[in-house]
This record gives C-alpha cells, structure tokens and sequence, in this order.
C-alpha cells in the first residue's frame, strides 16, 4: 500500500509598509512616511535596469536617510509587453510574475519582518503595488498585516510647479491616462491630468485653444516644466522627452489638459 501524505505550504507572516515618498524631491516625502521607514526590517526594490539608475539613486537616498538598518532586497522587474493586443490580461500576467518574485525575494525572512515598498507619489493613485501585496496575501500559507501611507501625489507636485489650480471654478477633474484619454466621456474634458502618456496623446485629443501644464521628473534636479497651447508647445513637449531619456535614461510625466470650452459648452471658463 502507498501512503500519499498531503504537506501544507510553510506558513509566512509579514508586515508589509507600502509606503507614498512623494514624486521625486526628497523634502515631500511625509513624517508618518518617515517614521514606518525607520521601523522597517527590509526595503523591496524593484530594478527595472540600466536605464533607471538616477531613479533608483533617489530610493536608496531615501533608503540610507531613513531606513539605514533596513536590509535592501533588489528585486528585477520581470519583463512586461507596452503595447499588447490584450492589456488587461497582459497587466495580470506582469502583476502574477511580480507577486513570484517578491515572494521569492521575501520568503527566507524571519516571521513577522517589517517589509517597505517605496511607491513614488500615492500608492492609491495608478500604481500596482496594492495589487501585488494583495498577491502574496493571496498565496498559500502567507499572512499579510499591511499598513498603507499616503504620498504626495504627482499631480498635486505638478500643479504647485505651475502654481495654478487644477480647475476652474465650479468645474471638475478628471483623472486618466495617455492609454484612455481619447475616450473621455463628454462633460468631463474641461480640467484633464493625464498619466502614463507614452506617446503624446494630447496631440490627437486636444482641440484648438486648449491648453496644456506639463512636467517631468518632478521635484529631481532634471525637472523640466512646459506650458501653453498645446498647437505652440507640444513639440517643444516631445523634444524635451527625447532630451530627458537621452540624458538620464527615464521620464515620468504628467499633465493637465485644459480645454478652451468649459464642460456646458461656453468657450472660456
């Protein structure tokens, strides 16, 4: 006779810190941001490559500034597709191998350590962290604690640069993406901030008259500021992204697209 005996996956327990350090300028990260990360018994850093080194320059800054005890753990990125014929089931497969590696990179921890993610801006705000977390959550024997500390957004950091507000008077905001700005719904295209634009998408969207605040790298010393038409600047716009990828290997942008015509149709605002 064969006896099959069925062994359970070894139990985990962590605390895990997602924690906002704001877009880039060191002084905008939070005191409670401060304080989970002088708590914390590892930091998890995602590596994306060669191409992001000044990037990854200004988390171990924060790093060795507030969390110098913290063992580091330099996890690679894996491998995504930008432009696939299905993006949710792409997102979904990029999110299962980024849950496998962090697992990976995590499991040999002591029960109960106290592990940070570092998320540039707000954790709430188009990032996928929460959603790993809820991952490793979700594998067999883990048990997550999981505390989540709000950032300075990007966007909040790009309306401050331009010193304005992020609408007009009485009008709302609408949060999207370069991926999803062709199909804003009408009534919602008077105040736009767009994230994740890779391929400018502001030139086919705008209409004649609309205005653009555009920033990259926002709060770093490489912080590079566009305003106007968009018919004036958007070339200025993608030759100032062209310069930013040459000079120091990545660009994170945002923008707030403007139209000439207040959401009821009255041009002006």
């Amino acid at each position: 006779m064969v006896v099959v005996t069925r062994t359970q996956p070894p139990s985990r327990a962590v605390q895990i810190k997602v924690i906002g350090v704001g877009p880039g300028n060191p002084r905008q990260i939070t005191l409670e941001a401060v304080e989970e990360l002088g708590g914390l018994d590892a930091v998890v850093l995602l590596d994306k490559g060669e191409s992001t080194e000044s990037m990854r320059r200004l988390r171990t800054g924060l790093v060795d500034r507030y969390a110098p005890t913290a063992q580091v753990l330099v996890v690679a990125d894996p491998p995504r597709d930008r432009r696939p014929a299905d993006y949710p089931r792409e997102v979904a497969r990029w999110h299962a191998a980024r849950v496998e590696a962090i697992a990976a990179a995590i499991a040999d921890l002591p029960d109960g350590s106290r592990v940070g993610f570092l998320v540039w801006g707000d954790p709430s705000l188009y990032d996928s962290t929460l959603r790993v977390v809820d991952g490793l959550a979700g594998l067999p024997g883990w048990t997550v604690d999981l505390v989540v500390v709000p950032g300075v957004t990007s966007a909040s950091a790009l309306t401050a640069a331009h010193r304005i507000t992020a609408n007009r008077v009485g009008e709302p905001i609408h949060i999207t993406t370069g991926r999803r700005l062709a199909s804003t719904p009408d009534g919602a295209a008077g105040n736009q901030i767009v994230m994740l634009d890779g391929t400018e998408a502001f030139r086919a969207a705008a209409r004649p008259g609309d205005e653009i605040y555009w920033g990259a790298n926002l709060g770093t010393a490489d912080e590079v500021l566009i305003a106007g038409p968009v018919e004036q600047v958007a070339d200025d716009i993608g030759a100032a992204r062209d310069e930013l990828k040459r000079r120091v290997g990545w660009v994170m942008d945002i923008y707030l697209l403007r139209s000439s015509r207040s959401p009821d149709g009255v041009q002006g605002g």
